[in-house]
């Protein structure tokens, strides 16, 4: 059997679909599937062993030039490629309007969430089969479900497993080292700089190595303020995807805020520390084994406001204690 799926963004949604590979491979020996996905998450897909194809989609970039676009002939190669291919099913795994108009480019009947279950009520209307999964659970367990409805198996009752292999994925390390993972989007998201400075000094004084990756200028700088002076903590050189994955699969442990490294961080089966302060982690959390929420308190906690940060009572104190107590459980585990 072979299915085109349908799921282009964000790194979060992306790694939150493997699991549902992983059900579907086992439940259907020898299913492969081709993805579609925004150029920028192309490595991702390509890691879990039920992908035959990455079908690199660039919808961002496009809107943004239009016209360059039709010049290069890129949309129109990519309308073509959907079409090559006769598929036994098209599967909207994202339910947008965005992710739905791309199945119109195949001929193969198509499977989405039906209006009740999308987060884009309009998508509905771009497909052939509609099913129902009840929105207040898990995103990652309400893809696993949309494949096991689509796809016509149950859905295993174990957690979900995402399919990558840490230790063949990892590099090789001089010493153990822990991960600071402080970039994202939403300025609200930031933890405060001193918390993780202060956090950096305690565990670099437990004779931890620290290192911090970054993926834009304003992030290597913060991360080079973090480890001013502190030995044995670093500011990693600029790496892609692929590069960072390798880090996070060596890493002892992490510490991450609301991020999409976050998620990887939980799908390389990696301890993580995950941070909210304006966001919940019930819905759309890391999702994993060894993976710790802290909430903020306060009354800004949990609001979704993407301006005004609050990490009320997630002091660099109360973070590291978390940490030492994961750690400890680690080692306690081997």
């Amino acid at each position: 059997m072979r299915v085109l799926l349908i799921k282009t963004s964000s790194l979060g949604d992306v790694i939150h679909t493997l699991p549902a590979l992983t059900d579907a491979a086992r439940a259907i020996p020898g299913i492969q599937f081709d993805w579609v996905v925004e150029e920028g998450f192309a490595e991702i897909p390509a890691w879990h062993p039920a992908v035959a194809q990455v079908i690199p989609v660039a919808i961002r970039r496009w809107r943004k030039h239009p016209l360059q676009t039709w010049k290069t002939g890129e949309w129109k190669r990519f309308k073509q490629r959907l079409g090559e291919v006769d598929y036994d099913l098209v599967l909207d795994a994202q339910g947008l309007f965005k992710s739905a108009v791309l199945t119109r480019y195949s001929k193969s009947p198509v499977a989405g969430l039906d209006r009740d279950s999308a987060r884009e009520p309009i998508a509905c209307r771009f497909y052939d089969r509609l099913y129902a999964v009840p929105k207040e659970q898990h995103a990652l367990e309400r893809t696993r479900q949309l494949f096991a409805q689509a796809l016509g198996y149950e859905v295993p009752q174990q957690i979900g497993d995402y399919g990558l292999d840490r230790a063949v994925m990892a590099d090789a390390a001089a010493q153990p080292y822990l991960l600071f993972l402080h970039g994202t989007t939403w300025a609200s998201k930031h933890w405060p700089e001193a918390d993780w400075r202060a956090l950096a000094e305690r565990m670099a004084g437990q004779g931890w190595a620290i290192r911090l990756p970054w993926g834009n200028e304003a992030e290597r700088e913060r991360a080079v303020r973090i480890v001013a002076g502190i030995e044995g903590a670093a500011v990693l050189p600029k790496l892609n995807l692929a590069g960072v994955a390798k880090v996070i699969a060596g890493a002892t442990a992490c510490v991450a805020v609301d991020t999409g490294l976050g998620h990887l961080a939980a799908a390389l089966d990696v301890p993580t520390i995950s941070l909210y302060g304006p966001t919940l982690p019930g819905k759309v959390g890391a999702y994993g084994r060894g993976q710790v929420h802290l909430c903020a308190s306060g009354p800004g906690a949990g609001l979704g406001d993407r301006h005004k940060p609050c990490f009320d009572g997630l002091d660099a104190q109360r973070v590291g204690d978390e940490l030492n107590a994961l750690l400890l459980a680690q080692q306690e585990a081997v």
